[in-house]
């Protein structure tokens, strides 16, 4: 017997969560449930974070967590409970397959059966943004070496658990060297350790391209946050809808399950809504958790109901369904068809489900790391960077002195073109003069200096060399 506990969510939410917990006890699913309020009544009742402590301690208490979609009120500071929880609790892995059931449902790819892994608690998610000047906002974008480690081997693991051939990196490393080209780099590190399991790595945008034209392609997709919160609505979306797929959000000591879709409040309270989304988030549980004979059991069971035709509005299709159900009827068809299996679908066999345990992160001994210089960014008004450099040139010292101007990421001095447009926002590089060693005092100096003259700064980056290896960019056209 497994305590898990179950948040019943927004709009469709509590008629969806009803349907699954209906057909997963009829199962004979082995779990006692604590039931917990978040989402749109937490938030209105003046808590921005749309969950109570009460109901934090219970998610910890029990580390498995069923969530019906919930709603995000718009305006007023209100943060998303999702990426809250997720990174609060170290969900750092979002498993989301993505498989037709073609012919049943409309797709163009009936032979697709893929499966996204997507890191979960960092990139730009980290929503850490500042607006810097009056023309420019700024988001910061952050890759660790751990957050690279766990979710590349949470991949091979799945992949390797699974049965799952080959594991595929999207990453845009041609432009974002140092941020996706570390995890790329990392995914090369992990895959030499499974010369069993294929690899390879693609640019996201073609990568991208070639999933959503042909996804039978590929088997497991492992990538950063943002690319992956897209393309696996891509998937789902191409396998013929986003109302069917679930996901899991996988940590070390903590799982979240839930179904991909929104609360869809304009559906709340009708019998309409398709709980099949979040039916497979509780299929993942149960393999999670241990039960796999039961989640075999519900999966072979909503299969054959698919195949049969029986279909909630939202995938109705006269001349494939047979009968259009609502909410709670559809949940019976699914019971009804307990231990039967599908005939022209693939039947699935789940006995190798169960925890995929990852090793913690154990630091590294610390890189060597020499100071080489300082990127200031600067607000001004001017266009003429030629102008903006004279100011500039004026904060050098006996250790740093100015060595290139960009204006987003562009390099316009020295040796810049007329052509290019120019915002109010500056980053200006001062290097290393030839033989020096800089400290942080020199950095000090240039930003004093920097007042004396009038320049705005705005903020600063220091420049290193991490064992001797670049840690920092290039301006483009450098």
């Amino acid at each position: 017997m497994t305590r898990i506990t179950v948040a019943k969510g927004d709009g469709i939410g509590p008629e969806i969560m009803d349907a699954t917990l209906m057909i997963i006890k009829a199962a004979g699913a082995k779990l006692e449930i604590d039931e917990i309020e978040v989402g749109e009544k937490v938030y209105l009742a003046g808590n921005t974070a749309g969950i109570s402590d009460e109901a934090w301690e219970t998610i910890r208490r029990n580390k498995i967590f069923l969530k019906a979609p919930i709603t995000t009120p718009q305006g007023g500071g209100y943060k998303s409970l999702n990426v809250t929880t997720r990174k609060t609790l170290g969900l750092f892995a979002n498993v989301r397959p993505c498989k037709s059931l073609h012919p049943f449902i409309s797709t163009k790819h009936p032979n697709m059966d893929l499966v996204i892994i997507r890191e979960n608690e960092e990139d730009l998610y980290a929503g850490i943004e500042h607006q810097q000047t009056d023309e420019v906002v700024q988001c910061l974008k952050l890759i660790s070496r751990p957050g690279c480690e766990k979710i590349v081997t949470y991949a091979f693991e799945y992949a390797r658990k699974y049965g799952r051939k080959k594991v595929t990196c999207f990453t845009k490393d041609n432009i974002m060297k140092q941020t996706d080209g570390l995890f790329h780099k990392v995914f090369d590190e992990i895959a030499a350790k499974y010369p069993e399991i294929e690899n390879e790595h693609w640019i996201i945008d073609i990568g991208a391209a070639k999933m959503a034209d042909t996804p039978e392609a590929f088997d497991v997709i492992v990538m950063p946050n943002l690319y992956g919160d897209v393309l696996s609505d891509v998937a789902a979306q191409i396998t013929g809808s986003v109302g069917l797929a679930g996901s899991s959000n996988i940590g070390h000591d903590h799982a979240m399950f839930e179904a991909i879709h929104g609360s869809a409040p304009r559906r709340a309270g009708q019998n309409l809504a398709n709980p099949s989304g979040l039916l497979q988030g509780a299929i993942l549980m149960l393999q999670h958790i241990g039960q796999s004979e039961i989640a075999e059991k519900v999966q072979n069971a909503w299969l054959k109901t698919m195949e049969d035709g029986i279909h909630t509005y939202d995938i109705f299709k006269e001349g494939v369904s047979t009968q259009k159900v609502g909410t709670k009827e559809f949940a019976e068809a699914v019971i009804a068809n307990l231990g039967q299996e599908p005939k022209t679908l693939k039947k699935v066999e789940l006995k190798n489900s169960g925890l995929i345990n990852i090793p913690r992160h154990v630091r590294a001994p610390r890189a060597k790391k020499e100071l080489v210089g300082v990127d200031v960014f600067v607000h001004w008004e001017g266009t003429d960077p030629k102008k903006i450099a004279e100011e500039l040139q004026k904060m050098n010292n006996d250790n740093l002195k100015l060595s290139m101007i960009t204006n987003r990421g562009v390099k316009v001095w020295p040796q810049g073109f007329e052509e290019t447009f120019c915002t109010d926002h500056w980053r200006c590089r001062y290097s290393a003069v030839e033989g020096a060693t800089p400290s942080k005092k020199d950095i000090l100096e240039v930003l004093a200096k920097a007042e004396e003259v009038g320049v705005d700064t705005i903020k600063t980056e220091n420049l290193y060399l991490f064992d001797g290896v670049r840690g920092y960019s290039l301006g483009q056209g450098q």
